[in-house]
């Protein structure tokens, strides 16, 4: 359908990975945008070659070249333009996925300007004329939701919400993200986190973490969980204070003690 397609979600769930895999799948090259307050057209479009346009001066000024039409002409050539990642996904050669990662953290104004590049694949350069895309991009757009985005992009996109995987789900990804663990160290490691997922914390651990733990684990020789081995590697998994606080004062006690009721621990 040629239709960005915008995935909405926690942190850490894996939207970002999605267009890393997708390029792959598709065997094209990924072109990626990170989002952030101020983001402008100069950083996500193009920009005007500055010092070339300013030898195009001297040397007019050099030649004694009166002819400003002229002059004019060659300071906005398409050889003058430096292409950022929105300008370059519309260029290759080869439709190429282009990420739009964490749109959310940039402002309403930008998100505006977004509307002509995901409908029309186009970019309008004031000086030079409408830039339109050969080979349309593959869109993925992801939001972490820390504000609502408009309408009027959802509208040109299709939607997805990503949940955390389930338990299989997840210890199929570490099998193959953290291939060192012992199947069993895996498989406690994700029942662990799971449940974690269940508790009022301020950042839900993601799969990136997830992966981390399982190989910092590894790394310190622990066959199997124990209070000890939570307890020293917390920051892992988790990034507020407040949060290591919470479990280290009795969550972590109560999941590994239904883990054992469960028969995951022995």
């Amino acid at each position: 359908m040629r239709r960005p397609l915008f995935l909405e979600g926690e942190a850490g769930v894996g939207k970002t990975e999605l267009a890393k895999v997708l390029s792959l799948v598709l065997d094209t090259s990924l072109i990626r945008l990170q989002c952030y307050e101020g983001l402008g057209i100069a950083e996500a479009a193009y920009e005007w070659n500055a010092a070339r346009q300013l030898m195009e001066i001297r040397m007019a000024e050099a030649a004694h070249d009166t002819d400003k039409t002229r002059l004019e002409r060659n300071l906005y050539r398409r050889e003058m333009l430096i292409e950022r990642p929105l300008l370059q996904a519309l260029t290759q050669d080869k439709s190429p996925v282009l990420l739009i990662d964490e749109l959310d953290r940039a402002d309403e104004p930008f998100e505006a300007y977004l509307l002509e590049v995901l409908s029309e694949y186009q970019i309008s350069v004031p000086e030079l004329g409408t830039l339109k895309a050969a080979h349309p991009p593959v869109v993925v757009i992801t939001s972490n939701r820390t504000r609502e985005i408009r309408d009027a992009l959802k509208r040109r996109c299709l939607y997805h919400w990503v949940e955390f995987p389930d338990a299989r789900r997840e210890l199929d990804i570490v099998r193959r993200r953290a291939p060192g663990a012992s199947e069993t160290l895996s498989r406690q490691a994700v029942e662990f986190v799971q449940r974690m997922r269940t508790v009022d914390l301020f950042k839900l651990p993601g799969v990136a973490e997830t992966i981390d733990w399982v190989n910092a684990l590894t790394a310190l020789n622990v066959l199997s969980l124990e209070p000890d081995a939570v307890k020293d590697t917390l920051g892992v998994l988790l990034k507020y204070r407040e949060d290591v606080n919470q479990v280290m004062d009795g969550e972590a006690g109560r999941i590994l003690d239904e883990l054992r009721a469960a028969s995951i621990l022995k």
